[in-house]
């Protein structure tokens, strides 16, 4: 979150959908909470893009297929702007196993939700990823995987982009590609999840990471996930 967001304490977010029952829900929704805040809509990707430019939210809650700019062309252009650093994109989509979702973590989403998700998980999502974090459950990064995976082999042409790193931290990338969590990378790796979030954090600076989904994206283009 942005300081001036942090003093003020709320999350400035931005809907953007071309369903306007869909965003007439995401209203109601994040209206109804006093740490959040909805300063702004769009229809469409394009109309999307100039808003998120506009008011510079901390989170956007971006459809994947919409008129104009579809969702992914629009979330790249955020990732691409220097002015849009700090703005959290997660992506909305129908089904889980969309096949676009894996695009939108490669693009640089912080994570996706289902867009029949309970209203709950809906409100966590948006201040887990203003709060920094990537809203990628180990379960559902192993549907997506599994989902890809099974379409065939892919271009692994990530694999120059591990050179820096440690045997361990390899270790780590892979499993993290795999779905696991810290805890889980500590149970496996014989580490406290402390250590184990340490190495995490190694590995996403040294290969450039926004967050834990990308990592994914490298451990599964690299090779390390089959």
């Amino acid at each position: 979150m942005s300081e001036s967001t942090a003093a003020a304490g709320r999350i400035r977010v931005v809907v953007v959908d071309d369903q306007p029952l869909v965003r007439m829900g995401l209203r109601t929704l994040i209206n109804s909470e006093d740490d959040l805040e909805l300063v702004g809509e769009g229809e469409d990707g394009r109309a999307g893009l100039e808003v998120v430019r506009r008011v510079r939210p901390d989170v956007v809650l971006m459809d994947i297929r919409m008129p104009r700019l579809d969702g992914i062309a629009a979330l790249r252009a955020v990732v691409a702007d220097p002015a849009l650093a700090g703005v959290r994109v997660i992506v909305l989509t129908t089904f889980e196993t969309d096949e676009h979702v894996f695009d939108a973590l490669q693009a640089g989403a912080a994570g996706f939700l289902i867009k029949d998700s309970e209203p709950a998980d809906m409100l966590r999502a948006i201040r887990l990823v203003a709060a920094g974090e990537s809203l990628l459950s180990p379960s559902v990064t192993r549907r997506v995987i599994a989902s890809f995976t099974a379409r065939g082999p892919v271009n692994r042409g990530g694999r120059d982009r591990l050179g820096d790193l440690t045997e361990r931290e390899r270790e780590v990338l892979a499993l993290i590609g795999e779905g696991l969590s810290n805890h889980e990378i500590g149970a496996r790796l014989v580490v406290s999840p402390a250590t184990a979030r340490t190495h995490v954090s190694r590995v996403m600076t040294k290969l450039g990471a926004r967050d834990r989904a990308q990592l994914v994206v490298i451990a599964y283009q690299s090779g390390l996930v089959r």
